[in-house]
């Protein structure tokens, strides 16, 4: 069976020396590479060897798929990215393709659990709720190329995007603040079973100190800075209330955690190389209120 490798669009910027973002110059650069690609298939067929295409450092396949490549694929193969291009490539993905494939993942995780092999670009794109340019658009950051006519193995884009965001590497979590909202996220299995360890629990309640919740203990948050360093804590989650956020999370970043997600109602002040998530959960029932609002007036929907 022939494999034809194509990419979730035309790719962007030089290919060659060749801008490819004009559809003209794509073609032209296309039916280049194509001739450039049968005159290799060629030497080879003479060599009984493999062909490689210009720029590729892998044998692309035997020589009579080489031959069956349409023009704009082997285009793209030419521009198939080195390591070295894609981590330079992933240092420029979007905040909002980030949290994409944070739900591309959550979708193929799901198909994965169902022995589903492979999915298309439509219908990754109708179960993660985005349309199939975009979601395209998203995994050309990975390098990630489908098979036409089959879709993408969702084994190996399971595999792709969970490299990408960092899930196959030990993640400790510290939570601080275990009331109403704390004790619930403390329970929640989702930390384990997407790759995070929650490692420590903490509050400034004596009445919540040494409580069991799960396997962790609750310890006092003045223990903060011997026990995230102990347990090697990079991402905290503060769930406390918001006169006491502040010196929590200078507590946290001083211990060494460089990522915080923060449940309390209160905007944090943090030094450069720390990033902040912001999970207000009053301010998107408001979102949801406006909403409603724009409903019962019968307002047209404007998306």
């Amino acid at each position: 069976m022939t494999d034809r490798r194509v990419p979730g669009e035309v790719p962007e910027g030089p290919v060659d020396g060749r801008d490819l973002t004009g559809h003209g110059v794509a073609v032209r650069a296309a039916r280049a590479a194509a001739k450039a690609a049968r005159k290799a298939a060629g030497a080879a067929k003479r060599g009984g060897g493999k062909v490689r295409v210009a720029g590729d450092s892998t044998p692309l396949t035997d020589v009579s798929e080489a031959d069956e490549l349409e023009p704009a694929e082997v285009a793209t193969a030419a521009a198939a990215p080195t390591e070295d291009d894609s981590k330079t490539r992933l240092r420029t993905v979007p905040e909002a393709t980030v949290g994409r494939l944070a739900i591309y993942l959550r979708a193929l995780s799901s198909l994965a659990e169902k022995r589903t092999a492979t999915v298309s670009s439509e219908g990754l794109a109708q179960a993660a709720g985005v349309n199939s340019a975009k979601l395209r658009k998203d995994l050309s950051y990975l390098g990630s190329y489908g098979t036409r006519g089959v879709g993408y193995d969702v084994g190996i884009l399971v595999e792709q995007i969970s490299r990408v965001l960092g899930l196959t590497t030990h993640r400790a979590v510290a939570l601080v603040g275990v009331g109403n909202l704390g004790h619930a996220l403390a329970g929640y299995a989702g930390f384990a079973s997407r790759g995070f360890e929650l490692a420590a629990l903490f509050d400034a309640d004596p009445a919540q100190i040494g409580q069991q919740i799960g396997d962790l203990t609750v310890q006092n948050v003045d223990t903060v800075p011997d026990v995230v360093r102990a347990e090697g804590v990079s991402i905290g989650v503060i769930a406390t209330p918001a006169e006491a956020a502040q010196t929590v999370c200078d507590q946290l970043v001083a211990a060494g955690v460089t990522s915080i997600l923060n449940f309390a109602p209160a905007v944090l002040s943090v030094p450069d190389g720390v990033d902040v998530r912001k999970v207000d959960l009053a301010v998107e029932l408001q979102i949801l209120s406006f909403h409603e609002q724009r409903k019962a007036d019968g307002w047209e929907d404007v998306g």
